[in-house]
Order: structure tokens, then sequence, then C-alpha cells
């Protein structure tokens, strides 16, 4: 067991609420975000958000060097996007929406403030993948879904799709 049995998957209900702010950083935010980790890793996947185990709370955990080894593993508390610019489309997939993979329009470049697992406030500006990466999983945390940000008729034929894999489980 890989822990990435304890993945959500659409269209359980956890992922489609806004995830609540995280008060204290105590051992079982510390835990949860060593947890998540584990599970991104083992997926493999660059970024899991806490809605994903279950837990509607706001923490991402992100690692966009994955899998070449050089660990740039990065956990964000109460994440928020402070500035978007610019545009562009990436082909994105979900641990949570499992074997579809679509083209997304995202923000190139984002400004994005939260705090590390000491406390301490991160700011960390970026484009590329890792902006990509820190949109998709603060969308999480917002209760969208990378199919959200899809044509209506794209997103009815995954939605589709899943439930009769879920059916046929």
């Amino acid at each position: 067991m890989n822990g990435t049995d304890k993945i959500r998957v659409y269209p359980d209900p956890v992922l489609k609420k806004v995830a609540l702010p995280i008060e204290d950083i105590d051992d079982p935010v510390v835990n949860l975000a060593r947890e998540m980790a584990g599970v991104m890793y083992a997926a493999p996947g660059i970024g899991l958000a806490a809605p994903q185990l279950g837990v509607s709370q706001r923490l991402i955990v992100l690692d966009v060097t994955y899998p070449q080894g050089n660990s740039g593993l990065i956990t964000l508390v109460n994440p928020e996007i402070v500035e978007l610019d610019g545009h562009v489309e990436y082909e994105e997939g979900c641990l949570s929406v499992p074997g579809f993979n679509e083209i997304v329009q995202r923000a190139q470049r984002v400004l994005v403030r939260g705090v590390d697992l000491d406390g301490k406030e991160r700011r960390i500006e970026t484009n590329g993948l890792l902006a990509i990466a820190l949109q998709h999983e603060i969308d999480h945390l917002e209760g969208i879904l990378f199919i959200d940000r899809l044509s209506s008729l794209k997103r009815n034929i995954i939605q589709r799709k899943l439930r009769k894999m879920i059916h046929h489980a």
C-alpha cells in the first residue's frame, strides 16, 4: 500500500469544497504535510493539495523537479495568488481525475504568498511548470478541478467517462 489509495477521486464532494485556513502549524499539520509529500511522490505526481486526501485545509505540497531526483519540495500553508500575468496553455492531469489530460489555460507568471511549516512567510514569483502547478494546487483549495477550466463540452465528456469508470469499478 503506497498511499495513493488515499487520494480522493472526482466526484468526491470534498474536492468541491473551499478549504479552511490553517490557524496553527501544529504537529497534525506537519504530519499531514509529510504524508501528502509521501503520497505525491508515490503516485508519482508533482503536486498535491490537502483536500485530495480528504482534509479540507489550505495546505499544498509541490515538487516540479521530481522525478529527476533533486528534491525541490515546497510546502505552503494558506497559499494565495497575489499576482497573475500573461497566458500559457499547458497539458494538465490530476491525481484526483485519473486517466485524463487536457490543455488548460493558465497565467504564465504568478506571485504566490504563503507560509512554510516553520511559520515563515514565503513569496514565490515564478513562471513555467512551477507557476502552472501552483495555480492547479491552489485551485484545489478553492474547490476547483482542472476540468472545471475546460469547455463545458469537454468537461461533460470527462465527467461522464469518470462516472462510468466508478460504476464499473
